[in-house]
């Protein structure tokens, strides 16, 4: 099976030149421990995994002695069963100034960041690992998205084409390493296996309390809802839960990375913006599985083609960030009008808006949308229309075409 090479090597190479310890998060089977390892061939670095249960056992009961026992430089993979090693990691960093001396990964994101806030405030580098990007698929380096026309040109080189019908394979195939390197090739099974094992050992631990059916059919009610303002009355009434449970597993798929949300971009210039976020996930395979759609055509023709394409879309924005080691700062616009644009980046102290369709002949009439930040206190940046049509183009001298396969 041929290793797929990750945007994150360079920068956990240069954050191991910069801190003591380097934390990589991420939800399960998205190459996390694969990419480290590899990173550490050649090296005199050893591995320790706490999934062991002897080692864990000893990083929790004694973790001084676990670490006399795996000395730095170190990677200890599955760090989150054994929070006690944070205070004395934290005294290593502190007594040795030796940078990547640790490195450290984990999948339950916020139960460990604690943990790490507390004791490794500075002295550790907490990078996100999402599954494979598009720019990785086609082994090319990854920036974050700029809506810059040169910049736009630039990806396009880098990138595998992809029509429709092959965005809507890659939608339905999703982007977890194990399907992506051909180890397994059918994602259907794949994705079965996956919740069955990872989520429902994942959500044990995060609350044992939970029936493992009902928690099915909740990530369903979630997964059919994808790129829509999150209801949680709506998914609580689907799964057969009350709200509150409902609030509640959300934080958790939330902490195990595998969904997220868009928060309505509001400053106080914008009057009547709604509140309430839009709920996406990282994978779309995932949410292909959930839905039980049966091929890639059927998905292309079907009721959810426009929120599928969306939650890729704005998945693999986020991708390029992350996977550089950046925050995305994305949102999405919604007035009380209904009025919406689909996404904005804010950086650098501009807002660029970004409309998604599946078209491939975009003209002025999506981008009308866009003055509506004219009157936001950041200025308005060029705009884009991510759409199907096969090449980087214009439509006119504020606002660009961006192919989906493009990102």
């Amino acid at each position: 099976m041929e290793y797929i090479s990750r945007n994150l090597e360079a920068v956990v190479m240069q954050v191991t030149r910069e801190f003591p310890a380097v934390l990589v998060t991420g939800p399960r089977q998205v190459g996390k421990t694969t990419m480290l390892q590899k990173l550490m061939e050649g090296t005199d670095r050893k591995y320790v995994s706490l999934d062991d249960l002897n080692e864990r056992s000893l990083a929790k009961t004694d973790p001084e002695l676990f670490l006399q026992a795996h000395k730095p430089p170190v990677l200890i993979d599955e760090v989150q069963y054994a929070p006690e090693l944070f205070p004395y990691i934290k005294i290593y960093a502190d007594s040795h100034h030796e940078p990547g001396a640790f490195w450290l990964t984990g999948s339950q994101i916020f139960q460990m960041m604690r943990g790490v806030q507390e004791s490794l405030a500075g002295r550790a580098a907490v990078l996100s690992m999402t599954s494979l990007a598009q720019a990785e698929l086609a082994g090319a380096s990854m920036t974050p998205l700029e809506i810059d026309l040169e910049a736009l040109k630039e990806r396009e080189k880098l990138r595998i084409p992809a029509d429709v019908q092959g965005i809507f394979e890659r939608i339905y195939r999703g982007s977890m390493p194990a399907i992506v390197s051909g180890r397994n090739t059918n994602s259907q099974i794949f994705y079965g296996s996956y919740l069955s094992t990872y989520i429902e050992r994942d959500v044990k631990l995060l609350s044992d309390a939970i029936d493992s059916l009902k928690f099915l059919r909740f990530m369903t009610a979630a997964a059919a809802r994808c790129s829509q303002m999150l209801n949680v009355a709506e998914i609580a009434q689907d799964a057969d839960i009350n709200q509150k449970q409902a609030k509640d597993w959300l934080q958790i798929l939330e902490t195990l990375g595998i969904i997220f949300y868009l928060h309505p971009y509001s400053n106080n210039l914008l009057k009547r913006l709604v509140k309430t976020p839009k709920l996406y996930f990282y994978d779309t395979g995932l949410v292909c599985h959930l839905t039980r759609w049966s091929s890639p055509e059927v998905l292309e023709n079907g009721a959810m083609n426009g929120a599928v394409l969306e939650n890729y879309v704005v998945s693999e924005i986020a991708k390029t960030y992350l996977n550089s080691g950046r925050q995305p700062y994305m949102y999405y616009y919604r007035d009380k009008d209904a009025k919406e644009i689909d996404v904005i980046l804010e950086h650098d102290g501009i807002l660029n808006p970004i409309e998604i369709k599946k078209t491939s002949n975009p003209g002025t009439e999506l981008t009308r949308v866009f003055s509506l930040l004219d009157k936001a206190s950041v200025p308005r940046g060029k705009g884009a229309v991510v759409c199907m049509k096969p090449k980087v183009g214009v439509i006119d001298r504020d606002n660009y075409i961006v192919p989906v396969w493009t990102i």
